[in-house]
């Protein structure tokens, strides 16, 4: 092949290893080469000498789910850059009875012969459960473990709900509820968005109500759609609704309908994720925007730099940025 393509083995080697420092043009003849050849890498003989399968796992609470939908498409696309396979698992909500050993099993590398580190999201672990299962190379989405043993990237939640609830105030809102709210142990990430609600409100010297705050166990549309009735039931009813995801605001926009109330005229609402739907319900729905493909493609990069690091690495704590997106449910 070398001789095919006018080069040395070793410009080979890099090609196929799919190294950068190699010229185009070269890159051009050695690819010709192994077409024409009909070439392919010995894959288990490559893993074997780095002592890697090329196969990495990511574990999300719900893969129906838009957000996650969304996300796991992006960190497939990053993975597939740095030729890894994607092992994906579904651990579930909060109310699922086994949520928990999937999620310490994920923590565990799933299948560990295989997997060369996990990108999980978790609902339900905790930082012991981190230190007691975590045998691979580990990155965490979402909660937040107070761990030093897996690096963690997410958005600020607490900021970006601030953003949110202080743009309802500029619209002139002044009862704004929230629906989605969580109990401890889980719904860690529905606390720092509800913290952020609750500091908006106190910078514009809003007292907080807590008859405004909707729970809901899952963030799904019909529990969005359920935290209408009480809230309009209310004897002042709320000016707007924060709903702690945009599937949840999907519920709401229906609810909102079903009862004959206008949005944006009577109530706005606004949700978080920017998903897919939002952008074509009716009306469009004003939302935090994280940015998920950089939320993805750093937790790649993470990893990957944590199995060339080995044992020498430090987890890191990686804040990636959001947008708030101004639509047509809050006046937009």
């Amino acid at each position: 092949m070398a001789k095919l393509a006018g080069v040395s083995a070793k410009t080979v080697s890099n090609v196929v290893n799919e190294y950068v420092h190699v010229r185009p043009a070269t890159r051009e003849r050695v690819q010709n080469a192994i077409d024409m050849l009909g070439y392919r890498p010995n894959v288990v003989a490559r893993n074997l000498k780095s002592g890697r399968s090329g196969v990495i796992a990511l574990a999300l609470p719900e893969l129906d789910s838009p957000y996650f939908a969304e996300l796991a498409h992006h960190v497939v696309q990053a993975a597939m850059e740095r030729g890894w396979t994607v092992l994906v698992d579904e651990t579930g909500q909060i109310q699922d009875s086994g949520l928990r050993a999937r999620e310490r099993s994920a923590a565990g590398g799933i299948r560990q012969h295989l997997i060369d580190g996990v990108i999980l999201n978790p609902l339900a672990l905790d930082e012991g459960d981190l230190t007691r299962y975590g045998s691979v190379p580990l990155v965490l989405l979402g909660e937040r473990l107070g761990s030093h043993v897996a690096d963690h990237v997410a958005i600020d939640n607490a900021a970006a709900a601030a953003e949110a609830t202080r743009h309802l105030l500029e619209t002139g809102r002044r009862r704004i509820a929230v629906v989605g709210s969580q109990p401890p142990p889980f719904g860690h990430t529905a606390r720092l968005r509800l913290r952020g609600y609750r500091d908006a409100l106190a910078e514009a010297g809003i007292r907080y109500d807590a008859s405004l705050v909707v729970p809901a166990e899952d963030w799904r549309l019909p529990a969005g759609r359920a935290g209408v009735a009480p809230l309009l039931a209310l004897p002042e009813p709320p000016d707007a609704v924060f709903a702690l995801n945009d599937v949840l605001a999907l519920g709401v926009l229906r609810g909102l309908a079903d009862a004959g109330v206008r949005v944006p005229e009577d109530v706005a609402v606004v949700g978080f994720d920017d998903v897919e739907q939002a952008r074509y319900s009716v009306p469009a729905l004003t939302t935090v925007a994280p940015d998920k493909e950089s939320v993805a493609r750093s937790a790649v990069e993470q990893l990957a730099r944590r199995l060339d690091a080995g044992d020498a690495w430090t987890p890191q704590e990686i804040t990636i940025g959001h947008t708030l997106v101004v639509r047509e449910s809050s006046g937009g």
